[in-house]
């Protein structure tokens, strides 16, 4: 248990961090968007690219709710904090967390990003705009095209340049720090306030019948030790802070996605420990 809480309370100490430096510091909305906005475009996706590159693979109910609350409930029940849970892992198993939470990625993260863009596009207030509207979202998602990217040149046994190789690697340590800050810094207590019932279920799915469902799979299919932990882990991490950016951007219920990320960031404080300790 000592283990498990050395490696995330440092994780939710740096969101706390970012939370309070949003509401008592110098820093308003004229640094925190921009910031979230690097780290979407840029940080974070070369994160992805390095990181998928080199890693080796071998080793390892219904609700009454509008179309665009529709989108925010969606993205808030599979979509994953890569910060979350990069940190997590490198935390519990060091390199060989990254090496299991980068297959994570590699298979995960297209997927759902594709699937929020289509979700986004068909029921958001852009809902009109269908077809080549949403193949030009997908060919421009900035973490779907990294990930796509870093899975090429790891299948085509293509290494990055030296210098690039540690441009990017620059670039990628600044992401997970500032985009934990971030993820405090969009904490919006406001918003966890307003429905309710979306909130609890778009939880209940993301923080406990999907990681149990995960650690109930391990089990049948003999997955265990760190590669089940790692899997819980994933699949247990609150909802995407760039589920927030891209929601408003395509006319989703941004509001209500604010309140989930809120309320499932908080609740996973507690939910996290427990479920890396019930996989252990």
């Amino acid at each position: 248990m000592t283990a498990i809480l050395s490696a995330m309370v440092p994780i939710f100490a740096i969101i706390v961090v970012g939370f309070l430096m949003r509401r008592y510091g110098p820093y308003g909305d004229g640094f925190w968007v921009p910031a979230e906005r690097l780290n979407y475009f840029l940080l974070f996706p070369a994160l992805l690219v390095v990181n998928l590159a080199r890693v080796e693979l071998e080793e390892i109910q219904v609700l009454p709710i509008d179309g665009p609350g529709f989108t925010a409930l969606f993205q808030g029940a599979i979509r994953i904090n890569g910060y979350v849970a990069i940190a997590g892992a490198a935390g519990l198993y060091d390199s060989a967390g990254l090496t299991l939470v980068s297959i994570g990625i590699a298979v995960v993260i297209p997927l759902v990003n594709v699937l929020s863009v289509l979700v986004l596009t068909a029921h958001g207030q852009r809902a009109g705009m269908r077809g080549s509207f949403a193949v030009a979202q997908i060919a421009r998602n900035p973490i779907i095209l990294a990930c796509f990217l870093g899975i090429a040149l790891n299948t085509a046994n293509i290494s990055l340049p030296g210098v690039l190789a540690e441009f990017l690697d620059l670039i990628g340590r600044a992401a997970l720090p500032l985009g934990l800050m971030s993820v405090g810094a969009g904490l919006d207590l406001a918003a966890a306030r307003e429905s309710v019932r979306s909130l609890a279920v778009a939880s209940a799915l993301k923080l406990v019948l999907l990681p149990f469902a995960t650690a109930l799979l391990c089990m049948a299919l003999g997955v265990h030790g760190a590669t089940a932990v790692v899997a819980v882990l994933f699949n247990g991490c609150p909802s995407s802070a760039s589920s927030y950016i891209l929601t408003r951007q395509l006319g989703g219920d941004h509001r209500l996605m604010a309140g989930i990320i809120t309320i499932q960031t908080l609740l996973a404080m507690i939910s996290l420990p427990i479920l890396i300790l019930v996989a252990s």
